[in-house]
Order: structure tokens, then sequence, then C-alpha cells
């Protein structure tokens, strides 16, 4: 089995925060569409596609006829099956026509970037929606028979109190939607909002923050099954948890990550040359082959994020000694559990998890 990526890079305007590779080209869609799905021919596999996800980017700003097109050469290339098919989306794209269009080329899961009900700051952040468009595109979707949403939240706005924070919760959790993604507001490099000046969150309130979601949305029935993911009960995403299972998978388009097992690959974050490349026939990638410490080392940051943990039988003799050795310091002050063959971040140490998963590298 095997999940496939897709990424569409189109934004009609870019988020200050946001550091992925994006373009506000969206006059080249149709032909950035043309050469993705030139490289699913490209790149046929033997394996099953267990799951789909489609993000980007804003892939809700293809039209309606690009996703019939993309959905066509998924089912061409990886035939069709009942699966999970995952898209992202912003709430104001999401008209009552394009929810039933998702819905009739068999997109089963939709995830919502909301990041936060306040006006003012979807406005700093320059977010295109408005906090009343979130509820009318959740409306939209179940109209529309999607029956597994996700929303995405985000906390550690300039001047944003705990009580704000509560009232995106509650306001997140009175649209009953099935999983919820949290992510406190990050100030990387080379972002406008790094550029503004923006000093990050103060750790004492994202620690009470964090807690605070937590609390809120487990005792709301939600699984908290990753680091900054919540579900319902059978409604964890099992694409993104592919990731952290160490599962194979396709990236396709422009600086779309792929892995096998044994190696990884990324394609080119640039369009144009993604586009020129791939209408030549020629794959635009730069390829990683894993020794047996780096893939150890990738374990332990992956999988040590889900609330099952690293499992101790996955990797070698030798890393489960070394492993085990390194984390009696953890074990023993309440940051790590040790329950049967798993290694897991307690409550406590899901706050230096970043600590932690860099102590257990393994360096030689």
């Amino acid at each position: 089995m095997a999940g496939l990526y897709i990424h569409i890079p189109f934004c009609a305007s870019r988020c200050i925060y946001c550091g992925f590779y994006s373009t506000t080209a969206l006059q080249q869609r149709q032909r950035y569409v043309d050469a993705v799905c030139r490289e699913m021919e490209m790149r046929r596999c033997d394996d099953a596609i267990n799951t789909i996800y489609i993000g980007g980017g804003t892939p809700s700003q293809l039209t309606i006829d690009q996703l019939r097109q993309l959905s066509l050469y998924i089912n061409k290339v990886y035939g069709s099956a009942d699966r999970e098919f995952t898209i992202e989306v912003n709430p104001d794209d999401v008209t009552v026509e394009y929810a039933a269009t998702l819905s009739q080329q068999g997109i089963n899961r939709v995830s919502m970037g909301a990041q936060t009900f306040d006006d003012d700051r979807l406005h700093f952040i320059h977010r295109r929606h408005s906090a009343a468009q979130v509820p009318l595109a959740v409306q939209r979707l179940r109209d529309a028979g999607i029956r597994n949403i996700s929303v995405d939240l985000m906390y550690g706005f300039p001047n944003e109190t705990l009580a704000d924070w509560e009232h995106d919760i509650n306001t997140a959790l009175s649209l009953q939607v099935e999983h919820l993604s949290a992510y406190c507001l990050m100030v990387e490099e080379d972002t406008p909002l790094y550029h503004m000046g923006i000093e990050p969150c103060d750790e004492e309130l994202e620690r009470q923050m964090y807690e605070l979601l937590i609390d809120k949305l487990t005792a709301s029935g939600y699984e908290h099954y990753e680091i900054s993911n919540f579900a319902k009960p059978g409604f964890r995403s099992r694409h993104n948890s592919s990731y952290w299972k160490d599962i194979p998978y396709v990236g396709l388009g422009a600086a779309a990550h792929s892995y096998d097992g044994r190696s990884r690959s990324w394609n080119i974050a640039d369009i144009h040359a993604y586009m020129d490349a791939i209408e030549r026939g020629e794959r635009p990638y730069e390829e990683e082959t894993l020794d047996e410490d780096t893939h150890y080392n990738d374990r332990i940051t992956v999988a040590l994020r889900t609330r099952e943990g690293l499992g101790l039988t996955t990797i070698s003799e030798k890393y489960r000694h070394y492993c085990l050795k390194e984390a009696q310091q953890f074990l023993s002050n309440g940051l790590l559990s040790h329950e049967g063959d798993f290694l897991k971040l307690t409550r406590k140490g899901l706050f230096v998890s970043d600590y932690i998963m860099s102590s257990l590298m393994y360096i030689k």
C-alpha cells in the first residue's frame, strides 16, 4: 500500500506566515494540471494507492474542470477504489456547486483552513475568508454528502489571550467536524511575518493554550492521536498517519516529496522548471538514499509524534538498545513511558518533544 500526494501550489494571495512553496500565477493552472497528469503516467507504480491527498497552496483554486481532470487521471493511472481521498480548501471557495463537484469526483474528506474565527486576526494574516464563511462552507459540504471534515486552527497570535483562544476552540467544536488540527503561529525565516519583526508567542502562554486545547477537545470526545491532531473515533487522517508509520508515498507536482522505504526524493520547487521538464518527458527531482542511521532518526521524529509512539520491534536491535539507553533519563522523569513494545511521550513530554526526539537520535 502507498499514499499519493499531489501538490497544488496556487494561491489567490499569500498568507504572511506560510513557508510552503506557492505561487499566485493562476494563469498557469491548466498547464500545471496537464503536467501533473503527465507525471502520473510517467510514474506508475505497482503498489496499490490506499490514500490520496491534494494539498497546497490552495487546491480549491483549481476550477471544477481541472478537478475533474485530476480525478479522471488518478482513476486511469492508479485505479478507482474505496479509499480516503482528501482535498484542502479555503472556506470562501466552497460554493454549492464546488462542494457538489468534490463529492461527485470521489473526494470524501475535506481539510479546511479556518485558522481563527476572529476577523481582525484573519485580516492580519492575510486570509481571504471571513469567520462567518467557515460554518457556511461546512454546511455546504454536509449538504453535498461529505461526512469527513477537518478544520485547521491556529493560536499564538500577537495580543491573543487565553479567552480569545477558548472562543476559537468553542466555535470549532460547535461545527461538529470529525477532525481538528491546531498549530501555534510560527515566525519562520523569510516569511512576511518574519520581516515584520513579529515576536513568537510567549512560551508560558503557548503552553497554557496547548493545555486548554487538549483538555477541551478530549473532553468533547476527540482522540489526541498526534501532537497537533485530534479526531473523533474512526476519523484519524489515514493519509497523514502513513507518514508517521513509515509507509511509502508518491508525491506529484512542484516541490512534492516521495518516499519508497529506501530513499526520498523531491521535485524542484519551481512551477516553470517543473512544467518545462515534464513536457520534455523528464522528472526534475533530487534524491537521497537513506542509510540505517538516517532511517532510524526519521522514525524517531515521526513515530514519537503519535499517540502510540515508537514501536521498538520496528527498529533493529542496535538502535533499540541505543534508544532505550538514551531514553532512561526521560523515563525516570516522566517525560516518556515504556508500555509493552512502545516508547511514547507522556502528556508532560509533549511540551519538550523536540528536545526529547533530538536526544534520542543516533549521532556517530
